[in-house]
């Protein structure tokens, strides 16, 4: 009884989620984008979750009076509002609405014959960035952690592929296996690399140690692969920038547990620098660090 129960209210929330997304998708996409951020802007900073952020932010800018503190979780939960109800506009979005600092970076991993790395975060609209490398000739696999819910993690699938073209892998150890092939194929990944991982490796972010994934570091030592940062930022309302940097130089010591160390230090030192210069279009509502 409890199972199907579970299922009944997965399936409630799939059709949820699926009867917003059209109704976003009917709409142009700046009434859709402005509707999503007053929305959030509305119910989110009510939210239980958004304490995880206001402890979140105290720490990380403890010079920060409560104000400040409240006025960006409220641009955050505008901000994520909005990538919700952009989500059905992603291909006229990428087409129309992102501009590209760093286009020759991505030529460059177009045509230099080795596998790749790209990493992000969730900042501005994160949705974004795989779909405009796609349009430059360069397919991304898209790694990601699927939904609870495994019919919304059919919604979000197929709304992602316009913007990864050559497919999406699971975070696990499946997914491992399969980010082995692409890279072994040639081919290039794109991963956000800023949420908490239980069994990640501790590295500082926002000067405290945090959980981190260190499968970037891993199999660019693994496959002497370029790693390349990106950005999507929020301009105003529904425009963007996308900001490809060149490759990091990468550390070739011969110890693999120190280069990993290392390579993911300054992978958290490049988003640090992102989210302190706008910290209202970063996602604060995760768990970064442990209690």
């Amino acid at each position: 009884m409890r199972l199907l129960s579970k299922t009944a209210r997965q399936r409630a929330e799939a059709l949820l989620v699926r009867f917003v997304f059209a109704l976003f998708g009917l709409l142009p996409v700046d009434a859709a984008s402005a509707i999503g951020g007053a929305v959030g802007r509305w119910i989110g900073p009510r939210l239980k979750v958004s304490n995880i952020a206001r402890r979140n932010l105290a720490q990380a800018f403890p010079d920060w009076d409560q104000a400040a503190i409240e006025a960006t979780v409220v641009r955050v939960w505008d901000n994520l509002g909005r990538v919700a109800a952009e989500f059905p506009h992603l291909d006229y979005l990428i087409a129309n609405r992102l501009e590209i600092v760093g286009v020759e970076n991505i030529h460059a991993r177009r045509d230099d014959g080795l596998p790749g790395l790209f990493f992000s975060a969730h900042f501005g609209n994160w949705e974004l960035g795989t779909g405009a490398a796609g349009r430059q000739g360069l397919p991304l696999t898209l790694v990601y952690r699927a939904a609870n819910n495994p019919w919304v993690e059919d919604i979000y699938r197929k709304g992602r592929t316009v913007s990864s073209q050559a497919g999406q892998i699971q975070k696990g150890s499946e997914g491992a296996r399969e980010i082995m092939t692409v890279l072994k194929g040639g081919g290039h990944i794109a991963m956000l690399v800023d949420q908490k991982m239980n069994d990640g490796i501790k590295v500082p972010f926002f000067g405290r140690d945090a959980m981190t994934a260190s499968a970037v570091a891993r199999f660019a030592l693994k496959f002497k692969c370029p790693v390349v940062p990106t950005k999507v930022e929020r301009l105003d309302g529904a425009h963007f920038r996308l900001i490809v940097l060149p490759p990091m130089d990468l550390p070739d010591s011969g110890d693999a547990h120190a280069d990993t160390l290392e390579i993911m230090t300054r992978i958290n030192a490049i988003i640090e620098d992102w989210v302190r210069a706008d910290p209202g279009q970063w996602l604060w509502l995760h768990k970064r660090w442990p209690d």
